[in-house]
């Protein structure tokens, strides 16, 4: 592992050090979990930008056309 010297205001720390004991884990496990949170949500954001890039709107109304306008079942309402 690599040793990354961060600055944070006190009260960012404060409330670190908080969840960390509310969790009953570290500081440094909890700061990984964020830092693994956010790199997921941004690569996320990625993967689904490129697949709408794929996507083709006239293709998806033809196949949309060929839903039926039925109303939902009793347990779907």
């Amino acid at each position: 592992m690599k040793t990354i010297s961060l600055q944070i205001p006190p009260s960012l720390q404060r409330a670190l050090e908080t969840c960390a004991q509310e969790d009953e884990t570290t500081l440094d496990q909890i700061i990984l979990s964020a830092v693994i949170e956010k790199i997921s949500a941004l690569q996320t954001q990625n993967y689904l930008e490129k697949r709408a890039s794929r996507g083709n709107k006239k293709a998806f109304l033809e196949v949309l056309k060929k839903v039926p306008n039925d109303p939902p079942a009793d347990y779907d309402t």
